[in-house]
């Protein structure tokens, strides 16, 4: 198994990228949140890898943190995502907004990524629920806590903040806030950004 590449860049098309190590090239394909944080052609990189050998093809995949690594294998766990799908989810989400989305059961965020259906997302959740957890906000906490979550988050998207704003501001609550706490609390913490 090849687990990490140490070597020069060569190419950079997304998502397939060229790594010479000692004079062999591998081709690696890695998600946008990786692409992005690349070096320049001709530079050094390390990645951090996964290979799969299919009946037809082997594959490399290259990943920038351990994290990203970690969650890519959990995502090939669920049944129906493939390598592709799971790059794609990488690619769409950062493994922050991955867990949150799972912690809050929102399927809706998972579905904006290209590729996952409502039934992926569904079984996304179910399947991940118990794999990921957030400050103090654990995916397999009580109903309550992750519908007032979801709530809060809903009520910030509708009065116009973009995702990511959202859910950092989401990130920040205390665990047992209520929703209408939870919603003064968020827009405190987003009016002084």
């Amino acid at each position: 198994m090849i687990g990490r590449l140490n070597g020069v860049l060569l190419e950079k098309t997304p998502p397939l990228v060229l790594i010479d190590v000692n004079g062999v090239g591998y081709e690696c394909e890695v998600p946008m949140s990786t692409f992005y944080n690349l070096p320049a052609i001709g530079d050094k990189v390390v990645l951090l890898t996964q290979f799969i050998v299919r009946e037809d093809a082997q594959l490399l995949y290259g990943f920038g943190s351990e994290r990203e690594r970690a969650t890519f294998r959990q995502l090939l766990k669920v049944n129906g995502v493939g390598a592709k799908s799971a790059l794609s989810i990488l690619s769409g989400l950062s493994v922050d907004d991955l867990v949150q989305a799972v912690a809050l059961q929102d399927t809706a965020l998972l579905t904006r990524v290209p590729g996952v259906g409502k039934k992926t997302a569904e079984r996304l959740l179910l399947e991940l629920r118990d794999k990921f957890s957030i400050e103090g906000v654990s995916a397999s906490q009580g109903a309550a806590a992750k519908s007032a979550g979801a709530d809060v988050l809903n009520a910030l998207l509708a009065l116009g903040y973009n995702e990511r704003e959202a859910l950092a501001a989401v990130k920040q609550l205390p665990p047992d806030a209520a929703v209408a706490d939870g919603i003064k609390f968020a827009l405190k913490s987003l009016s002084k950004t």
